[in-house]
């Protein structure tokens, strides 16, 4: 007997093809069989959905995670099953979990002391250890340039000798032997930035016969965003490997309505054989840490010691205000007044503006922020630096991915007391909420592909990320005409609503009740 009966649905499959009505068998981990309305009759199941001609589609993978180390906080993961993903990618921006320094730089972005985490050196003990907390959904994950530079490097800022890139090298071998999907880049933040493009080629060229895909957060999001795009698509190619780029956006007025001009760079380069993709989160602001506002001759460890030098000082603020050479500022063109302080666990949750925490301090912004990083180089911010044509005309592309960009969390977790982004809970549901039911930007089986198969084939996610027949059984159903983003800036712990089942590798993980424990580690095949 099947174990799972899902009948009278609206089938959007994954593929990009027209729905379809039908119903779904499981039976263990998988996928047994496909009845299009009328062809048979259903089988008796040892539990039977009735979707009522609700739309049911392959579970969503949430391309760019940062939920390294969240099986082990939180293995319910809610925010990111209670929108229907199945799959995170985890090891993103140049930093995962592991080897080495990678558990504690993990466990500060989640908001733990790294002693609450089980012991691990490896990426393969890792891996296992994260199959043993038996986490509520499938995890992956990429290995990071900026981890395993850390691991051989420390924080200096030069390029490595031969015997250290050997072992950079080695680490990143043994990452992808015990599963790791890829090499991931944060090339804005400490280490990652300090790398020159040779390096990270040489790097890259590991994965070029063991297989591995090349993922970034390039060097500039907003004036000098076509030289980092460049960037990205020329290490992929000298490689010799897939480039990824991750959440695609365009920052600062300097960039604001060239989004068909970003995407036509994509084009031309796939069209001179380059093999480039990207995700998108479908805000039109980001977050990230504060003390990447620092440039590269700036580090947070030096940061007291450059203030209190009245030259260097001053060198410092031209820096953040208006660029580098080769570095862009996060200021210029965007403006104090749009960047929040979430927080910090020195000072707690924030909320306000720079602009506006300045005024209130009686200080300069740039002096508030410089204390901000002072008291935790870990303060978080939003910046609200995108504008919405943007985002709708890259999001309307079939191949760009979703990836939340965020942390599998709850309410009541380590990260519930601060002001996170609203994506943490929302993008697939707002995606197909605001920008499929109220706004037309793309149809219901185009965004329902980008969400699952487009990514599970970029990522080598075997057997994931469509229905059909003999595929893994993850599965969500969702009312299309009630589905929506429940979280806002003000208020981001919020769930969504018109999720009303997620399925993952045949057992039922959230029906209205969150269960644990079908999530498994997906490591390269």
């Amino acid at each position: 007997m099947p174990d799972l009966l899902i009948s009278d649905a609206r089938i959007v499959d994954g593929s990009g093809r027209r729905p379809f009505w039908g119903s779904v068998v499981v039976t263990g981990d998988r996928i047994e069989g496909i009845i299009r309305s009328g062809a048979a009759e259903h089988p008796p199941a040892a539990r039977t959905v009735e979707a009522g001609g609700r739309v049911l589609a392959p579970g969503f993978i949430d391309s760019h995670s940062h939920s390294d180390v969240m099986p082990f906080i939180e293995p319910s993961m809610d925010s990111a099953l209670r929108q229907g993903i199945t799959t995170v990618v985890a090891g993103n921006c140049g930093g995962s979990g592991a080897p080495g320094v990678g558990r504690s730089e993990a466990a500060a972005l989640s908001g733990v002391q790294p002693e609450t985490l089980p012991p691990w050196s490896s990426f393969l003990e890792y891996l296992d250890l994260m199959e043993e907390a038996r986490p509520a959904i499938n995890v992956t994950s990429l290995v990071g340039h900026g981890t395993i530079r850390g691991n051989v490097l420390g924080p200096e800022r030069r390029p490595p000798d031969a015997s250290e890139a050997a072992a950079m090298q080695h680490q990143l071998e043994e990452a992808l032997d015990a599963g790791a999907v890829g090499l991931s880049t944060g090339l804005v933040y400490a280490p990652g930035m300090y790398a020159t493009t040779d390096e990270v080629v040489e790097l890259a060229r590991t994965m070029a016969e063991r297989g591995g895909i090349y993922a970034s957060h390039i060097r500039a999001e907003g004036e000098l965003l076509w030289d980092a795009v460049d960037e990205a698509i020329e290490i992929g190619t000298r490689a010799s490997v897939p480039s990824h780029i991750s959440h695609l956006k365009l920052e600062t007025e300097f960039v604001w309505g060239r989004a068909q001009e970003l995407l036509h760079r994509f084009e031309a380069a796939r069209a001179a054989g380059a093999d480039v993709s990207a995700d998108q989160y479908p805000y039109t602001a980001y977050e990230t840490g504060l003390s990447s506002f620092l440039p590269p001759w700036a580090p947070v460890a030096d940061l007291k010691t450059i203030l209190a030098d009245p030259a260097e000082h001053d060198r410092l603020k031209r820096s953040v205000l208006e660029g580098d050479p080769g570095w862009q500022s996060s200021v210029r063109g965007v403006g104090w007044e749009n960047v929040t302080a979430v927080g910090n666990q020195a000072r707690g949750p924030i909320g306000l503006s720079i602009a506006e925490l300045a005024e209130r301090e009686g200080l300069d912004p740039f002096e508030s922020a410089m204390q901000l990083i002072a008291d935790d180089p870990e303060t978080i911010i939003i910046g609200h630096a995108m504008q919405e044509p943007d985002v709708e005309s890259i999001l309307a592309e079939p191949d760009v991915m979703v990836g939340t960009d965020g942390l599998a969390i709850s309410p009541a977790g380590p990260l519930g007391r601060f002001g996170v982004h609203p994506r943490y809970y929302g993008t697939f549901p707002r995606i197909l909420g605001r920008y499929v039911r109220e706004r037309n930007v793309l149809s219901l089986e185009t965004a329902i592909r980008k969400m699952t198969s487009v990514a599970a084939d970029r990522f080598g996610l075997v057997g994931r990320g469509r229905i059909e027949e003999g595929a893994f059984a993850d599965i969500v159903l969702l009312d299309a005409e009630r589905v929506s983003d429940g979280g806002t800036f003000a208020h981001p712990h919020r769930f969504p609503t018109g999720i009303d089942l997620v399925v993952v590798n045949g057992g039922v993980a959230f029906d209205g009740t969150v269960r644990s424990g079908f999530g498994r580690v997906l490591r390269r095949s």
